[in-house]
Formats: C-alpha cells, structure tokens, sequence
C-alpha cells in the first residue's frame, strides 16, 4: 500500500491511502481503498467503536432521542458489536446487570455492559431467550439485521426485508407501550406490507438515511415510535 500526499488550501497536505494492484479484483481493490479512507472508518478507530455502522445509529439517536439512561435494549444482528457500544452508554447500561441485550450468530467480542448472545434470531427459541436474558419488556427494539450479500439485488432486497419483516413482529409481540423499533431495509424492497403493519402499531413512522449510511447505498432505516401496546 502507497500513501499519496493531496494537497489542499492553505498548503495542508492531506494523505490518502492507495492500494497497490495486485492479485485482487479492481472492484475489491476500490472497496478496499473506499474503506480504508472512509472518515467513519478511521473516526471509529480513534473513538473505540467497532465499525463505521456505530455513527448510524449515534446520528439517527441524536435526531430523535430514542435512547434513554434505564432503558432495557435488544439489539438484533449485534456484530460486530458497535451498536451495541452506543446503546450501553446511551441507556447507561450497568455491567453487573446488563439492560442491553445483543443477539447475532456471528462470535462477538464481549461488550462491557451488555450480553450477547451467539444465536441465530430466526431460530424458533431465540425470542424466548432474548426475553429471559433481558427480564423484562424492551423499551426499544433495534434491527441491523442484513442477509450476506449474493450480488443478485433484487434477491438481496427480499432477504433482508424479510428480516426487517420478523424483527417487525417480534417487537410487536414485546415492546413496551410507547417503545420504539429501528431496522434496516433495503430500497425496492418490498417494504410497504411493513410500513402498513408498523403504522398501524405506533403512533408514527419514519424513512431515516443517516449521513452516516454512504451515498450510494440503498440502505434505509425504518424507525417506528410510540408502541400503541399489544391489542
């Protein structure tokens, strides 16, 4: 790898990473240099976060003030664990007794103030669990869920829906009255049977695109508030 001097005004030279050709693909070789010059990347390093992904969360939560000192969290698809960083500070999450509950079946690294589980959540007993593990009902649901990648889009878009579709019900079934439930879709996906559902259980609905999420990204956010409760 090559580092590149850029200049700018005021004669500051910016650097930014090149990656050398080689055995890669072209495409891999520009995600690869894309990443490793992304400012979030290279913001989490210095802040301790895991991933990039921990300021979507952050900017969405700044927006509309969805995490609260106390409250009991799941977080679903919690790897590599960055969401699950910013709900323990947010909600002050007590090591001893962990109000955050991550689940992915991805190993994590152990996240202080939180518990996390390695489990599938489409597994029939993973709901249970969350629930056992959690003690009580959440205050807030949140969804990174994505299916791996196939490179067929529309089948992409389907897959993950159907994720952000199971999340759906799940907090439904277990929210607190006036929770709230965050989780990625897809555009084009075949979200409106979720918006409809989530319409009718909360007392408002969001489409949210963080700055966070890059540009040319088709990731959205759905973010639901104020659980009406359980009919």
């Amino acid at each position: 790898m090559t580092r590149k001097p850029e200049g700018s005004k005021g004669g500051t030279r910016a650097l930014k990473t090149r990656v050398k050709k080689s055995t890669l693909k072209e495409s891999s070789r520009r995600w690869l240099e894309r990443h490793m010059n992304d400012p979030y990347v290279q913001r989490s390093k210095a802040d301790g976060y895991r991933s990039r992904a921990a300021y979507k969360l952050i900017e969405i939560d700044d927006r509309y003030k969805l995490l609260k000192p106390g409250m009991k969290v799941i977080d679903l698809g919690a790897a590599p664990g960055g969401w699950s960083q910013v709900a323990v500070s947010r909600a002050r999450s007590d090591a001893g007794a962990p109000s955050v509950i991550g689940i992915d079946y991805l190993p994590v690294d152990a996240v202080p103030g939180a518990t996390i589980l390695q489990m599938d959540f489409l597994d029939p007993d993973a709901p249970a669990r969350l629930m056992e593990e959690l003690g009580g009902a959440p205050d807030i649901v949140l969804s990174d869920l994505a299916a791996p990648t196939t490179g067929h889009r529309r089948t992409d878009h389907l897959r993950t829906a159907h994720l952000c579709e199971v999340a759906a019900d799940f907090a439904v079934s277990i929210l607190k009255p006036g929770g709230h439930f965050l989780a990625k879709t897809f555009q084009g996906g075949t979200e409106r049977e979720i918006l409809d559902m989530l319409k009718r259980n909360f007392r408002a609905v969001h489409h949210v695109k963080p700055p966070a999420s890059r540009a040319e990204s088709v990731e959205l956010y759905l973010l639901a508030k104020d659980f009406k409760g359980s009919a």
